[in-house]
């Protein structure tokens, strides 16, 4: 036996060489000119080129992502409640002076808008330093 009689038991394998010239001819199956035909091309995914034209700064065209507080005055309570009585944003729904937004109650703050004569009570709402001061010279309290 000789060397150069001597044969494998498998066959040879080559890895296939892509895009680099050789049998397949000029462009070596890369079809022809542009991003496609160059080495390491990424093709920009669709989503990213919609992501692109929205705009960045947040509040346009938009609703505002901040919950605005619903505002009522001193003259609508002074109208709507009797002495006594105690101001909360859920009797405020019940007498319709603010309405539920998506089935929540908004946060109240109640304005100095009109004078108060009544002696009320005002809970869960925020109160401007100026209608704070007319509903404590008025005789009534205002529990956080």
């Amino acid at each position: 036996m000789q060397i150069h009689g001597v044969q494998r038991n498998t066959n040879r394998k080559y890895s296939r060489q892509v895009g680099r010239g050789g049998k397949r001819g000029k462009t070596s199956g890369r079809g022809t000119k542009g991003q496609k035909a160059r080495a390491g091309h990424k093709i920009r995914p669709e989503i990213r080129d919609v992501i692109m034209r929205l705009p960045k700064m947040r509040g346009y065209r938009f609703a505002s992502r901040f919950d605005k507080d619903a505002p009522v005055s001193l003259s609508q309570i002074e109208k709507h409640f009797s002495a006594g009585d105690t101001v909360n944003p859920e009797k405020l729904a019940e007498k319709r002076l603010i309405s539920r937004r998506g089935g929540t109650l908004p946060k109240v703050k109640i304005l100095s808008g009109g004078e108060l004569t009544k002696k009320i009570t005002v809970e869960k709402c925020l109160v401007s330093a100026t209608a704070r001061a007319k509903i404590e010279k008025a005789g009534g309290k205002i529990n956080p």
